[in-house]
């Protein structure tokens, strides 16, 4: 699962990746590894990434829809 860094705290904050690095007081390169999937935020950083956004941790993951899932099985 891809997790949804960029879009979310745009749409909900109308802040930039930098903004949201420096708003959690961590290194730019974290927050960007996060938003490209090369890294994956600990549990403690997800909660203080959804108070800062704004958001549950729900809404920062992608999933694929079901059916996508179920049409790509069945052709396989």
């Amino acid at each position: 699962m891809k997790i949804k860094i960029k879009e979310t705290v745009k749409q909900k904050r109308g802040w930039s990746l930098y903004k949201l690095a420096k708003v959690l007081d961590l290194p730019q390169q974290t927050i960007y590894s996060w938003a490209s999937g090369r890294t994956q935020p600990s549990y403690e950083n997800m909660d203080r990434l959804c108070d800062a956004i704004g958001c549950s941790v729900g809404e920062l993951f992608e999933a694929e829809p079901v059916q996508q899932k179920f049409d790509f099985a069945v052709n396989q």
